[in-house]
């Protein structure tokens, strides 16, 4: 896939290019922290690169600059960048992820979105590698 937007910045740049393991959700369930490509909840014809942040049953909210699980900061946050404005808080129902772009402020994502969570069965893959114009592996 070719990465169009900054909304990933500075994990994943736009013009990047990188790989998306279709298979990765087939033993094992999304995880926080998964970089994944889906369907967009309000187009299923516009496919979206984003970080999982919040799993199924847990609350997500965002409390001056910073990310919240379930009442607590998140111990991971993939970015140094805080947020600019609170959200939430958003309980995310069964079978649905929360996800958010790594450029927290400049990314629309689950925050903004009418239907705001992504459907397990909507999740194309998992990013695993970018190979341009850099060779990165994502965990």
């Amino acid at each position: 896939a070719k990465v169009p937007t900054g909304s990933m910045e500075e994990t994943i740049m736009p013009g990047s290019r990188v790989l998306v393991n279709r298979l990765a959700y087939l033993s094992s369930e999304p995880e926080r922290g998964d970089v994944v490509t889906f369907y967009y909840p309000d187009d299923e014809d516009t496919v979206y690169l984003k970080r999982i942040m919040g799993l199924p049953g847990e609350t997500v909210e965002g409390i001056d600059g910073a990310v919240y699980i379930d009442g607590k900061p998140i111990e991971k946050d993939y970015t140094d960048q805080k947020l600019n404005s609170d959200f939430g808080p958003y309980r995310v129902p069964e079978g649905m992820y929360f996800v958010m772009g790594d450029n927290r402020n400049n990314s629309w994502d689950s925050r903004f979105w009418d239907n705001k969570f992504v459907a397990e069965d909507k999740i194309i893959g998992r990013v695993e590698i970018e190979y341009f114009p850099e060779l990165k592996r994502f965990p």
